[in-house]
């Protein structure tokens, strides 16, 4: 009886012996919740925007202002620009085709909506993103945006659109 009560122990031992050796070379095995284990939080779905991008599609005259007294002369001079527009163009899935800020190159750009109801424009991603733009007013005829990054919107201030006419 001693003796199967001796191989009984060194049985448990060694049983303990290679699970403890098992746990420990397996970092991600979990016997149970614990209170280390979080998951990511899974990214929120987009929100379509209140403007179509298609709406954005176009020929525009376009300046900027930094003080809000002085946005209706930035709106007469963006219209002076459409001798030379400015084009938004249509993204090959679903955007507009425009610059980012400090960007030579225009890229396709997404028009995101938000939980607060406002829209923005820039890459893939969550609306407010720091490369995007505020879409802060648009009746169809005139867009303002700014950007959501300080250092830019200091630079570049709130941009006016204003749509030139159709070719004739």
């Amino acid at each position: 009886m001693a003796s199967s009560r001796s191989a009984r122990t060194v049985v448990n031992i060694g049983i303990v012996s290679v699970l403890a050796i098992l746990l420990a070379g397996c970092n991600s095995m979990s016997l149970g919740p614990t209170q280390s284990t979080q998951q990511e939080p899974l990214p929120e779905p987009e929100i379509p925007a209140t403007i179509r991008a298609d709406e954005l599609v176009g020929r525009w005259g376009l300046a900027s202002f930094h003080k809000p007294d002085d946005r209706v002369r930035t709106e007469n001079a963006a219209r002076g620009q459409c001798k030379q527009p400015y084009v938004i163009g249509k993204g090959q899935t679903g955007g507009v085709i425009m610059h980012l800020a400090d960007e030579a190159t225009p890229q396709e750009l997404r028009v995101k909506g938000s939980r607060s109801g406002k829209n923005y424009i820039g890459p893939a991603g969550p609306a407010g993103g720091d490369q995007d733009r505020e879409i802060v007013s648009f009746d169809g005829r005139v867009l303002m945006t700014r950007f959501i990054n300080p250092d830019a919107n200091s630079r570049y201030g709130t941009m006016v659109y204003v749509r030139c006419a159709p070719r004739a």
